[in-house]
């Protein structure tokens, strides 16, 4: 990372918001008197300014715009389809659709679905209606697409089918659920992943070097430590907007304090603060839950420990955690071993009583122990198998024998005739029907071979044996 750090590539030329002639003579951009509005809070955010204006300058996302990659031969080729960018936030879609706009032949438009009404896509679809009558097409580009509900997306569709429109769609959310099905079958879908940690370094310094390009004339230049950029791009989680915004940040303090020299990491600790990727409503919310699932099941205490602390540090409610891990206990444990339900309970119980920040340790100790836990979904299985059954077979009536009999015309009518107290047989049990006559000798609930469901099935066995010897001996 030497040479990263010690050739760092200027932006394009005029890539910056105002060229320092230009600075000088605007009233708005110039050096106010003392106590005024410090000059660079009127600009627009670095990550605005430091936006490549040429593929080229454009990080991350090799597989789709690098040389020969896909979407760039068609981009380069103006066969621009109909699209989906979907990727994280501050990977760079909306960079992406104006690198498109230089590119594209055809007027280019763009909205945003929160600020941006149907009636705005309309305007937009008349012009290119009208376009399209002279051989002009339009490319509608469409920030945070997801926040259309679904009329508002149908809307789009007769004009993306038609080809009076060319739609580029950028969304944080995952399209399968975010977008309707017929407009996604109308688009390509190009998937952005987060920037690597050397990625945003590399974003970084570009805006290190804008940063010190656009300084005030008594403001000194900023260098960093590779370790104080590092910290930066991990905190901003491959999120290159919330990086250079951390960065203009951390210069801004720097400045105001008339500090100079350079950004160490203990200086950016002390303006960052982690904000973990996730959306209770969205996919995040299911990826992490589905993590921790998978690596209790699969009995990997370290995973299961990982996922919950990381789910608690996101913000979700401890209090759901808690609850997956006590339907975690019944459906994947079960029988297999008993204390697993109990500790689950308990934990979530410890957390009602403690709450955070200790609470949570109650909460690790239970995904460590259910992921240690001998595995079982048997009952899992025979509760489905039983509902199918009362699916099939409906209101089976309950066998005469286990009846209760409190009046005397019950007892007449043979409520609880044949029924035998099992206590007062034998090793306190009495063989006996106890399905309805239809399902006789049905078995639902089949114990593994792991943990105490091992000796629930050797005990079931003797049973089920005993069972049918006196079913057979009626």
């Amino acid at each position: 990372m030497d040479d990263l750090f010690g050739n760092a590539q200027p932006l394009r030329e005029g890539a910056s918001t105002m060229p320092d002639a230009s600075r000088a003579s605007n009233p708005m951009m110039r050096r106010p008197a003392e106590g005024h509005q410090n000059p660079h809070m009127v600009q627009k955010p670095l990550a605005e300014r430091v936006r490549p204006q040429e593929f080229n300058d454009y990080l991350g996302q090799r597989g789709l715009i690098g040389e020969s990659a896909p979407l760039r031969r068609l981009i380069e080729g103006n066969r621009i389809p109909s699209m989906i960018l979907w990727g994280p936030p501050g990977s760079g879609k909306t960079t992406l659709a104006r690198l498109i706009s230089t590119h594209a032949e055809a007027d280019f438009v763009s909205l945003s679905a929160v600020t941006s009404s149907i009636a705005d896509v309309r305007g937009v679809v008349d012009t290119a209606k009208s376009n399209l009558k002279y051989g002009r097409r339009t490319i509608l580009f469409i920030d945070e697409i997801h926040r259309f509900n679904k009329a508002q997306q149908d809307a789009f569709l007769p004009h993306v089918e038609s080809g009076a429109i060319t739609l580029i769609g950028a969304t944080t959310e995952n399209p399968s659920f975010a977008v309707i099905a017929p407009l996604l079958s109308r688009c390509r879908v190009f998937v952005l992943k987060a920037l690597t940690e050397d990625e945003v370094v590399a974003v970084l310094l570009r805006g290190l070097g804008l940063l010190n390009r656009e300084r005030q004339p008594d403001e000194v230049e900023i260098s960093a430590t590779e370790d104080a950029l590092r910290m930066i791009a991990r905190t901003s989680d491959g999120d290159a907007r919330r990086g250079l915004g951390l960065l203009e940040l951390a210069a801004s303090v720097k400045w105001a304090d008339g500090d100079a020299g350079t950004l160490t990491p203990e200086q950016i600790a002390e303006i960052s603060q982690r904000h973990l990727v996730y959306d209770k409503t969205g996919e995040e919310h299911y990826n992490l839950i589905s993590a921790l699932h998978k690596t209790l099941r699969s009995s990997d205490p370290h995973g299961a420990a990982y996922w919950t602390g990381r789910i608690l540090a996101s913000g979700e409610n401890p209090l759901f955690v808690a609850r997956r891990l006590v339907r975690f206990a019944s459906e994947d444990i079960g029988l297999a071993d008993p204390q697993a339900l109990v500790q689950a309970m308990e934990a979530m119980r410890a957390y009602q009583m403690l709450g955070p920040p200790e609470g949570d340790l109650a909460l690790i100790q239970s995904a460590v122990y259910l992921a240690m836990a001998p595995k079982s979904n048997a009952l899992y299985k025979a509760y489905g198998a039983i509902r199918a059954e009362i699916e099939k077979s409906g209101s089976l009536p309950v066998p005469l024998h286990l009846r209760n009999a409190p009046t005397k015309l019950m007892k007449d009518t043979g409520y609880g005739e044949g029924y035998t107290y099992d206590h007062d047989a034998a090793g306190n049990f009495a063989p006996k029907q106890g399905l309805p006559d239809p399902i006789a000798g049905q078995k639902y609930y089949a114990p593994s071979e792991n943990g105490f469901e091992k000796a629930l099935k050797e005990h079931l066995d003797r049973l089920d044996e005993a069972r049918e010897k006196a079913r057979k001996g009626k």
